[in-house]
C-alpha cells in the first residue's frame, strides 16, 4: 500500500523493473545543464567582463572600490593601483579590488 515502497511478491510475483541507467544518467545531465545555465555561465561572464574592465584602466579614471572608496587613478604598477582620494591622500589597492570605473567628473559632482 505504501507509494514510496513496493510489496514485496512471493513466488512468481512479477517483478519491479530495474530503473534504467540511461534515464538516471539522462536526469543528472539536465540537473547539471540547468545549474550550467543559471549560475555558472553567467559568473563566468561577470568574471571576463571584470578582468575587461580591469585591464583597460588607465591614469586619470574615476574609480570606486570594493570598499567603497572614489577617487582618481594616479598610477598603475603589475598588480596594484595608486589612487588619490583628496588632495595629497593616495592608497595603494589591488587591481582586482576595482569595482567599477565612473564617468569623467564623477569626484567633481560629489564635491558640490
Amino acid at each position: 500500500m505504501s507509494f514510496f515502497i513496493e510489496d514485496a511478491l512471493a513466488e512468481g510475483g512479477v517483478a519491479a523493473a530495474a530503473p534504467d541507467i540511461i534515464s538516471q544518467l539522462m536526469v543528472f545531465g539536465g540537473i547539471f545543464l540547468i545549474f550550467y545555465l543559471l549560475f555558472i555561465r553567467p559568473q563566468n561572464k561577470k568574471m571576463k567582463e571584470h578582468k575587461a574592465m580591469i585591464d583597460t584602466l588607465a591614469k586619470g579614471d574615476e574609480v570606486v572600490t570594493n570598499g567603497g572608496v572614489l577617487g582618481k587613478v594616479v598610477a598603475l604598477h603589475d598588480g596594484f593601483v595608486t589612487i588619490e582620494v583628496s588632495t595629497d591622500m593616495t592608497l595603494n589597492v589591488q587591481r582586482s579590488a576595482v569595482a567599477t570605473i565612473q564617468p569623467k567628473g564623477t569626484i567633481k559632482g560629489i564635491k558640490k
